[in-house]
């Protein structure tokens, strides 16, 4: 059975309870997050989780049909032609090339965001495929500690 990762978007009222409804469905039946962003839709009373998950067909399709049945949700719909994107923040020691580093960030559509006493903070944000290449990368830097954000998408 052939595996396949999707990235699935859902309005909810923005209410407490919502998120913990929506992460007992996955975990009930077994399902994985690989991962989970939410966020308030400005101006509105609603969040919008973005979702990446993987599995079967069948498993995406039943996923999909109960999130529609569960209360707090207004609308579910899976991304077909999309723009993703996600954001790392990286520390890394202060010892190191800031130019190098300044110059590998770049490549990555990031920036030098805060130069502490020690260590300096990166930032990149770009198509997760991309981010996870920066993180490959940026270990000839010797990071001390790595943050990667969920994936957020809006269709095109």
């Amino acid at each position: 059975m052939q595996t396949e990762r999707r990235v699935v978007s859902v309005i909810v009222h923005n209410e407490a309870s919502a998120l913990s409804r929506i992460t007992d469905l996955f975990s009930a039946r077994g399902y994985n997050i690989e991962s989970l962003t939410v966020a308030p839709i400005p101006e509105s009373r609603y969040s919008r989780l973005t979702i990446v998950t993987s599995g079967s067909v069948r498993v995406i399709e039943q996923i999909l049909k109960q999130l529609h049945k569960l209360i707090p949700v207004l609308r579910v719909y899976e991304h077909a032609d999309l723009v993703e994107k996600e954001m790392a923040l990286v520390k890394i020691p202060l010892s190191e090339s800031l130019a190098d580093v300044e110059a590998l960030c770049a490549a990555y559509n990031g920036k030098i965001v805060n130069v502490g006493k020690d260590v300096v903070i990166t930032m990149v944000a770009d198509e997760p495929r991309r981010v996870s290449h920066y993180l490959e990368a940026v270990k000839r830097f010797h990071p001390k500690e790595i943050v990667r954000s969920g994936a957020v998408a809006l269709e095109r």
